[in-house]
């Protein structure tokens, strides 16, 4: 399945519900009263097939909707550095032999899960704008409870997929990070998400299951300006979500809602492709990203300075 948040077009009233073809099972109306918010455990407690005969009345056309973030109030955001060969490219362009902890366990820090969107227009900040740049990531959504997850369990705490774009401020970030705490306002100003969060049973046919978690033949690209600059593949990953939330979850409890990024993909973003590259391209104010992930859509974000 392929769970949205959207808004009406004519009302701008909310709702969320499950995308098929050229509509959308409205949810919010069948259930709930239009105002609220749902979460994501109403999404996992769902019996579509059950319910399915009486939703026709409830199906509406995408070309009157806009999609927002798919998961409107995530409960936390929590971003990885688990593709290896980025983290390779960026250090070897500086002169730097790769970082033998990296292969110790995954790492992560925390995002600002209050400053997510969806597609469309993002507004930057002045201070925010220098060397604005994307990030191409895939966003594991968690959908139960857990706490001390053994490897072998983790990938049944997964929900969903979804596309994610780490916003980053490179100027602020470089500053920052030379006092060793990690990315602070380089990093806590927008992430987005979408256009939806697909349930794991539609990427069966493309899962690529090993002792240390799911890998996933999904190819990953991004575009500005209609420009192909990014492109790897899920299934490059090096620790996985399974990986990654066994450690996250190491004396934590980790709650539905949940987001967890994946970190850059190999040539993922400008910083790196710059590095290799020698040049200075940044997104400027106009400029068009657009994420794609196969079987998950296009993610697109048009930048706009203010």
């Amino acid at each position: 399945m392929k769970l949205v948040s959207f808004k009406y077009n004519d009302s701008n009233v909310i709702s969320w519900g499950i995308l098929e073809n050229e509509y959308i099972l409205d949810l919010g109306e069948y259930y709930f009263d239009l105002d609220t918010y749902y979460e994501i455990t109403d999404f996992c407690s769902l019996d579509l097939d059950k319910i399915k005969n009486e939703l026709d009345g409830y199906k509406v056309s995408i070309n009157k909707i806009s999609l927002l973030c798919p998961i409107l109030k995530p409960t936390s955001l929590r971003d990885a550095y688990a593709f290896r060969q980025h983290v390779e490219a960026g250090r070897k362009s500086r002169g730097l032999d790769m970082i033998p902890e990296y292969d110790e366990f995954p790492v992560f820090y925390y995002g600002n899960h209050n400053a997510v969107s969806g597609p469309g227009e993002v507004q930057i900040q002045k201070d925010q704008s220098v060397k604005l740049d994307y990030e191409l990531e895939i966003a594991a959504i968690i959908g139960k409870n857990g706490k001390n997850i053994p490897i072998d369990k983790a990938d049944d705490y997964i929900m969903g997929y979804t596309i994610m774009n780490d916003l980053s401020a490179r100027a602020l970030q470089k500053e920052e990070m030379k006092l060793s705490l990690g990315p602070a306002k380089g990093k806590d100003f927008l992430t987005t998400l979408g256009p939806y969060i697909i349930t794991k049973d539609h990427l069966q046919d493309k899962c690529i299951k090993s002792s240390d978690g799911d890998r996933y033949d999904l190819g990953m690209r991004a575009y500005l300006n209609g420009k192909l600059l990014s492109e790897d593949n899920f299934k490059n990953i090096t620790w996985t979500f399974a990986q990654i939330i066994s450690r996250i979850s190491n004396g934590t409890e980790i709650y539905p809602g949940d987001i967890i990024g994946s970190g850059t993909c190999a040539t993922g973003c400008l910083l790196e492709l710059n590095q290799i590259n020698n040049t200075e391209v940044w997104l400027k104010d106009g400029d068009e990203i657009k994420l794609e992930i196969d079987r998950i859509g296009s993610l697109i974000n048009n930048i706009k300075f203010i």
